[in-house]
Order: C-alpha cells, then sequence, then structure tokens
C-alpha cells in the first residue's frame, strides 16, 4: 500500500499524488498517522462506481424476483415512510 503524508502532500503538493499513482491504483493519505484519505484515478473511480451500480442493479433484480417488493400508491408509501420513523 502506498502511503503519502499530509505533510508530504502540502509541500510537495499534486506532483506527489502522481508520483504515488504511478505504480498502484490508490494512495493512502495519512494525517498524523492515521490512515485518513484514499486518492485514485478518476478512471479508476469511475469503474468503481459502474461495479457499485451493477451490484445494486443485480440484488434489486433478485429482489424482485424473489417477490421482495411493494406495489402501493404514494400516499399508502408515504404513510409506511412516516410509520417507520
Amino acid at each position: 500500500m502506498n502511503i503519502l503524508t499530509a505533510n508530504a502532500l502540502k509541500t510537495r503538493g499534486v506532483s506527489a499524488v502522481e508520483e504515488g499513482l504511478k505504480h498502484e491504483d490508490e494512495l493512502v493519505i495519512s494525517v498524523r498517522g492515521q490512515q485518513r484519505y484514499v486518492v485514485m484515478a478518476i478512471e479508476k473511480y469511475n469503474q468503481l462506481r459502474e461495479l457499485e451500480l451493477a451490484a445494486a442493479i443485480a440484488e434489486t433484480r433478485a429482489d424482485y424476483a424473489a417477490g421482495r417488493y411493494t406495489t402501493e400508491t404514494v400516499a399508502e408509501h408515504m404513510q409506511r415512510v412516516k410509520r417507520n420513523d
């Protein structure tokens, strides 16, 4: 895992990030010794978002196929939501 300290980021800026991402997909930013942030190329981020969406669609299709859904009017839905608050 490639780690960049917040101080190094502050002094070296984006060049430190670019260097850190040359050989790995993610770069961890540590603040006061604690891993706090992950930086990645936008292409990698977009790929992860697409995979997340594909997983959500698959879960929704499985729920529908198994009958785990409700058919109701908007008013009925709002009443159910308010009851669950």
